[in-house]
């Protein structure tokens, strides 16, 4: 079993997440773990990573798990129960 990914805060990330991406409020539409996939979106082809719903600039955005590590603008707000 993989490490979770996690924000630059410590939380780990988990879908659902309320965040702000540069700025503007946005949503994890779904983690991709390589355990809990979506069936369209395989691990083997894209590698570990989230997709962030933010629907005023970017529609939707993934990043890889690299991508999060250095990521600046990704910021945990709340989490839905």
């Amino acid at each position: 079993m993989a490490a979770p990914l996690i924000y630059k805060s410590g939380e780990e990330i988990k879908t659902r997440d309320r965040v702000l991406l540069h700025g503007k409020p946005a949503e994890i539409e779904f983690v991709l773990d390589g355990e809990n996939n979506p069936s369209d979106w395989p691990a083997e082809k894209y590698g570990r990573g989230i997709m962030i719903a933010e629907q005023e600039y970017f529609g939707s955005l993934f990043l890889t798990e690299e991508d999060i590590k250095g990521y600046e603008d990704l910021e945990f707000v709340s989490r839905q129960s």
